[in-house]
């Protein structure tokens, strides 16, 4: 029963489907400056701005 109403909400929007494939989760480590362990910032970015969210 699982399966088909996987299925049917997979047939149901295919365009937001499509859209979805356009996200990525990016995980950035980051030293903190009073301790130097690392830290991680996780964010949900568009494909084409991942480098700008590397950079900063």
């Amino acid at each position: 029963m699982a399966k088909a109403a996987k299925t049917a909400i997979k047939t149901k929007d295919q365009k937001a489907a499509a859209e979805a494939k356009n996200w990525t989760k990016v995980i950035k480590p980051v030293r903190s400056p009073k301790t130097g362990a690392y830290t991680f910032k996780e964010a949900i970015v568009h494909k084409d701005k991942v480098k700008d969210f590397l950079a900063k």
